[in-house]
């Protein structure tokens, strides 16, 4: 028999056991900062030992007991309400005033995010962002129609089984810095679901400004239950560990990339939730000896228009057209730069060593990274066994150039270190297209630029996030989480006597 118990303190090189048969040990600050009533949660993939402060843990749990709550009401709310709300929501947008309030609060995030050489570019609000947020919201109306529920039906002699969509419950968010997210996250009540958000500290004020001056008074106009979308207002990252381990989530969902989205999703995983997270972007490009040089070309400058996961990150060019095709490479990443008023920052594997100028090597250009300018050469080497990472850049492009010997050996190389996100192939002949599809590990696959993987983009709905196949392949969904897709089946048999079989 075991013995259960709650714990109460922590001892500086306590081991503490993780995946199964491995252990780590406990350091001295975490020992002195743990007190009664906090909560240890022990990563299983890593041994990463997360402290949630009691506080923060009732915090969030607080939020998603109303947000049960809000969830059940939702199934009496008239659908014109929730219309209402996204109209309403819109409207406040619109207001000058309102925004001018919102942009005078993201000014503060980013200048603190800037003080603490924290990357600015996702976090900085926009007039292109309000558009985008606007016009989101405007699509909801509509989307969900009367046959939504109804999925499908099979019928029997005397009587039928009617398969039904009804909502999934309550949904987590963490996103990271950008503000928009918490707009796109609205999606849910689309379908009659409710949200809990948490959002990265270097965009809380933005989001608080959001939510005070549009998102509660709007919900508030339209009757909506209260708790049905709510922001933990806690700066405290330890609030998106509290929430993602919270058992009633019908489904945790991380945006964002890198370490802490991936942290993020063990934490819901092994609580038990389902997650939707890709953790790890950039998408790749691969050219073989059919493809369009001008096509080529354009592709990749579109493709590093700003640096969001879709962004390309990986170049693979097959060798029999390499000494023609690297140099409009070249050309096309510099015309990239030059529209963010500066120079690339190119990454080279040692296949494609001798198709880059040697000059680039020495050539030293300035990079803006989220700590500030830096001097870096323009090209450098990089080993294949790098090939996976994503640049995470700001103002200057950055990314990966491979000279490959075949279009087989570009999805290899794809499939063995990418994060199974975005793949794409420049390429005239059917027959390697096929082939290209067939074998990439990828959910999403084009012929040209990469930036069209997005959900209000290519769908004409806001996402709520995208997911890669980094960690498999999704059970019966696509790459694109929509507000339209959070439902559950329910099968409701009727028969003719009125009574069940």
């Amino acid at each position: 028999m075991s013995e259960q118990g709650t714990l109460e303190r922590l001892e500086a090189g306590m081991p503490i056991p993780f995946g199964g048969n491995r252990y780590t040990r406990v350091d001295e600050a975490l020992a002195r900062a743990f007190a009664p009533g906090d909560r240890l949660l022990v990563v299983q993939e890593s041994g990463a030992l997360l402290h949630v402060p009691a506080a923060v843990d009732a915090a969030a749990r607080a939020s998603v007991a109303r947000a049960q709550a809000a969830f059940a009401a939702l199934a009496d709310c008239p659908r014109e309400r929730v219309d209402q709300f996204y109209e309403r929501f819109a409207q406040a947008l619109s207001d000058d005033a309102v925004w001018a309030d919102i942009v005078a609060a993201n000014q503060e995030d980013v200048a603190r995010a800037a003080a603490k050489g924290r990357s600015t570019t996702r976090l900085k609000v926009s007039d292109a962002m309000r558009a985008a947020m606007i016009a989101g919201l405007r699509a909801w109306p509509g989307v969900v129609g009367p046959d939504h529920r109804l999925a499908g039906e099979v019928a029997h002699a005397d009587w039928r089984v009617a398969i039904e969509r009804v909502p999934l419950g309550v949904v987590g968010f963490v996103f990271e810095g950008r503000p928009n997210v918490l707009v796109d996250a609205c999606g849910v009540l689309a379908t009659g679901n409710a949200a809990v958000l948490r959002i990265g500290s270097d965009a809380l004020g933005t989001a608080r400004a959001l939510v005070g001056r549009a998102l509660a008074p709007a919900l508030q106009a339209a009757g909506l239950p209260d708790g049905c979308v709510s922001l933990i207002d806690l700066e405290d990252r330890a609030g998106g560990w509290a929430l993602f381990s919270d058992t009633r989530l019908a489904l945790a969902v991380a945006r964002g990339s890198g370490e802490a989205v991936m942290q993020l999703s063990s934490v819901a995983r092994q609580a038990g939730v389902p997650v939707s997270a890709h953790g790890t972007g950039g998408a790749w490009m691969v050219v073989d000896a059919t493809g369009d040089a001008d096509h080529f070309a354009r592709s990749v400058t579109r493709s590093l228009d700003r640096k969001v996961c879709n962004t390309l990150n990986v170049c693979c060019i097959v060798r029999e057209r390499a000494q023609e095709l690297v140099p409009r490479f070249l050309a096309a990443i510099d015309a990239a730069g030059a529209a963010r008023g500066g120079s690339p920052r190119l990454h080279v594997l040692p296949s494609a060593q001798a198709y880059v100028p040697d000059e680039l090597y020495a050539r030293q250009v300035t990079v803006r990274r989220a700590e500030g300018e830096v001097s870096e050469p323009y090209a450098t080497s990089l080993a294949e066994a790098q090939l996976g990472r994503e640049w995470e850049w700001e103002d200057t492009p950055e990314l990966t150039l491979a000279v490959v010997d075949s279009v087989e050996q570009a999805v290899a190389l794809f499939n063995r270190y990418s994060p199974h996100f975005v793949a794409s192939l420049v390429s005239r002949d059917a027959a390697v297209r096929r082939m290209f599809e067939s074998r990439v590990d990828a959910p999403f696959v084009c012929d040209g630029f990469t930036r069209w993987v997005d959900g209000q983009y290519a769908l004409g709905k806001p996402e709520l996030g995208l997911s890669n196949w980094e960690h498999g392949r999704l059970l019966g969904r696509g790459g694109v989480l929509t507000g339209a897709d959070l439902s559950a089946i329910r099968l409701v048999a009727h028969t003719e006597s009125g009574a069940a079989r």
